[in-house]
């Protein structure tokens, strides 16, 4: 297939460029409106998943649950929320389904009355092992009311045979696999773990003396709270009446947190494992202009994850920085299109040029990653029609070869541009007159810390190298059956 025939088809593709992330969590403990705090702190993790929210609360005697399809604004924005969700403990959810997913029986948090009483569950992450342990409790005569891996862990929780609920939650831990934080409300602790390698974050906050969970520092700010610290990997906090204890429950592995959370997911204002996002992504800017400098006119970023990367690249080149592409924030969710005249305007109502910057200018484009190229041809197509004379596009990580399986919707790796074309190849399709990427090492750099270890690798970096941390278990046996059914599969990507 030619380079021009290559770019066709990325054009007709529906699917914009954006790997998503599937959740955000939070939870609060012994506060005034809890459910109003959590909806709060939830509307700070909207970027994490945008498709669904859910809050579940106990009043001392009940749980209130409540999920809706949707953005947190419009599910949970009214002034009667601590009436229809009343009590001093909370917990909350944002999600983004895969596909096939985007139904309200996945949307958490999660609930079960169990023998001890009920337990609301959220979780980010995946379980790698989720369809082997479904099909396992299936087996056993275990009904699923969702396609969940998160009911897998209710399910596990219920069928312990330990005593107290904490060793239950433990024991249920002990037998999945993958990437996950997950806090969890009964009637009398709220809980919060991270998984053996810390792949996916969880942190602990203090609001006025109260315990306070999240994904992400950003969600301690908006409700005044200040952070304490990360919830270690391996690590499982229980918080009750008493305060808050640390348990260590797993063998002692070296951490290996996700380091695309740098690179895209994370919001900018957010502290991740000691390191503020918004200056990583400068660093990563100023290392992709020591590699990858080209001469030109001005930094353009392709908004708004580029923008870090783009003023680091722009003050290291000492080239002008500008806003040659206006994002429009009030476009909501991207509707798959029909046609590709209608297509092409859908995204011009997310992106406008900015003549004034781009017209007879040699341009490079930073973004902070490319997955398919379909957002990139058309970026492109536009920048080039605005006039400039020269399009160079950056992108502010490396290459992204291989699929995740942590947590991330990201296609399979015959639909990934860079794990089957060259660099120069990749020029030619998307229709620029140079390309260039940062380098695993200048990645590394940028996070302030030694040169990848090959052996141990500091971070969760698989996207650009294709090393796992942990066992694909359901993928390799179904690998070894060679086979994978379309219900399986529904339940892979839906998990």
């Amino acid at each position: 297939m030619s380079a021009d025939e290559r770019r066709a088809e990325i054009l007709l593709d529906p699917r914009d460029d954006a790997p998503r992330l599937e959740c955000g969590v939070f939870g609060v403990f012994d506060t005034a409106e809890a459910a109003g705090l959590t909806a709060i702190g939830l509307h700070a993790l909207q970027h994490r998943g945008q498709e669904a929210c859910g809050i579940a609360a106990f009043d001392g005697q009940r749980f209130h649950t409540e999920r809706h399809m949707g953005h947190v604004g419009d599910a949970f924005g009214g002034a009667d929320l601590t009436e229809r969700l009343p009590g001093r403990f909370a917990i909350g959810h944002t999600r983004y389904s895969t596909a096939g997913g985007s139904v309200i029986r996945n949307v958490q948090p999660m609930f079960a009355d169990m023998e001890a009483g009920g337990v609301a569950l959220a979780h980010n992450g995946n379980l790698t092992n989720f369809l082997t342990l479904r099909e396992q409790l299936v087996g056993e005569g275990v009904i699923f009311q969702s396609t969940s891996d998160s009911e897998v862990i209710l399910h596990l929780i219920a069928r312990s045979r330990k005593a107290r609920f904490v060793d239950r939650f433990i024991d249920a831990l002990s037998q999945i696999e993958g990437g996950y934080a997950l806090v969890a409300l009964t009637n009398k602790k709220l809980i919060g773990v991270r998984d053996p390698l810390g792949i996916r974050p969880l942190v602990l906050g203090d609001l006025d003396g109260k315990p306070i969970l999240a994904s992400e520092t950003c969600a301690l700010d908006i409700i005044g709270a200040r952070f304490v610290r990360d919830i270690e990997h391996g690590e499982l906090v229980v918080i009750d009446a008493d305060g808050v204890t640390s348990l260590k429950p797993f063998p002692a592995k070296q951490a290996r947190p996700c380091i695309f959370e740098y690179v895209y997911f994370a919001r900018p204002d957010s502290v991740v494992n000691g390191r503020s996002v918004y200056d990583v992504r400068k660093r990563m800017g100023r290392r992709l202009a020591q590699e990858s400098l080209v001469d030109a006119d001005v930094v353009v970023p392709v908004p708004d994850s580029g923008v870090p990367a783009a003023l680091g690249f722009a003050q290291e080149a000492g080239l002008p920085f500008e806003m040659g592409i206006i994002r429009n924030h009030y476009v909501g969710r991207t509707f798959i299109q029909p046609t590709q005249a209608t297509r092409e305007s859908s995204v011009r109502m997310k992106l406008s040029p900015n003549r004034s910057v781009l017209a007879g200018k040699r341009v490079i484009l930073i973004d902070d990653s490319i997955v398919r190229g379909t957002n990139s041809v058309r970026v492109v197509r536009m920048v080039r029609e605005a006039g400039a004379a020269e399009v160079h596009l950056r992108s502010a990580s490396p290459p992204i070869q291989w699929p995740d399986f942590y947590g991330i919707d990201m296609p399979d790796r015959d639909n990934l541009l860079a794990a089957n074309h060259s660099v120069e190849e990749i020029a030619k399709i998307l229709d620029v007159d140079s390309m260039g990427y940062l380098s695993v090492d200048g990645l590394y750099w940028a996070m302030n810390v030694a040169p990848r270890d090959p052996v141990t690798p500091q971070f969760t970096d698989h996207y650009f190298t294709g090393d796992y941390p942990t066992r694909l278990l359901d993928r390799e046996i179904a690998e070894g059956r060679n086979e994978l059914s379309e219900r399986q599969l529904s339940f892979l990507v839906d998990a």
